[in-house]
């Protein structure tokens, strides 16, 4: 079943935008945040309701969000906003990383509390971290080398904080996942130099890894809470078959 009422943070661009706008088609009441107002009146479909102003690097993001949503509980929340910054251990950038793990791996602690402290989630609600394999330590081999200290280091954060998150909201009926939603043609990859390796790394649309996400999404319980998932397999994930052997299912689990 869908869920009856959504809220995607992040939702201007990318997998985000999908993500409202899957949602939407699948008959649910969609909270859409956004930095900025934006320029396309038509960038959303009639109905989501689009919350901008909201940058969830800055500590009172919640807050905002729980005051627009006035009391509306919320069955489904999910965390996509992200940065990434490209570094090397020649090159490395401090303010870069400090905005990555701002937004990507201390954020979700403080819109989750909001949440939380506003009595947001309906009962059997689910809370969904887009963190991606970046995050997977075991993953990191030295075929595929070092460097993006940054990005790798606040997703794999991410992980962490979304399994202590589960802990904490187990008793309230919330469950959580880490979502690796696919190697996505994004702008966002495309600025870090990633689109040499759309076709070879099997890269999909937006639309197409929204789809996935949610269909798997709709699929996870609360006995799996606090673990992370590859909805789309091993397919797009490099060093899946080398450390973690062939014939893998999807979807599939990802080690930390």
């Amino acid at each position: 079943m869908p869920p009856s009422t959504s809220l995607v943070i992040g939702a201007s661009r990318g997998l985000g935008l999908e993500l409202a706008r899957n949602l939407h088609a699948r008959g649910s009441s969609v909270f859409a945040t956004v930095r900025s107002p934006s320029q396309s009146p038509d960038l959303f479909p009639k109905g989501v309701i689009v919350i901008d102003g909201v940058d969830i690097a800055n500590e009172d993001a919640g807050d905002k969000i729980v005051k627009i949503l006035n009391g509306r509980k919320i069955d489904l929340v999910v965390i996509n906003a992200g940065v990434f910054k490209a570094e090397t251990l020649d090159k490395p950038n401090f303010a870069d990383e400090v905005e990555m793990y701002k937004t990507v791996a201390i954020a979700p602690v403080f819109l989750t509390h909001y949440l939380r402290k506003s009595k947001v989630f309906a009962p059997g609600a689910k809370l969904v971290l887009i963190t991606t394999e970046g995050g997977s330590i075991a993953l990191r081999t030295q075929e595929e080398g070092g460097g993006n200290y940054g990005h790798h280091g606040s997703k794999a954060a991410a992980n962490m904080v979304g399994r202590l998150l589960s802990h904490d909201l187990v008793a309230d009926g919330v469950a959580v996942v880490m979502i690796h939603p696919g190697f996505m043609r994004t702008e966002m990859t495309k600025g870090v130099g990633f689109d040499k390796f759309w076709d070879s790394g099997g890269a999909v649309e937006p639309s197409e890894a929204a789809k996935s996400t949610l269909d798997f999404v709709e699929t996870f319980s609360i006995k799996d809470t606090g673990s992370f998932w590859a909805p789309r397999g091993p397919r797009d994930i490099g060093e899946a078959e080398r450390v973690l052997g062939k014939n893998l299912p999807t979807p599939l689990r990802l080690p930390w």
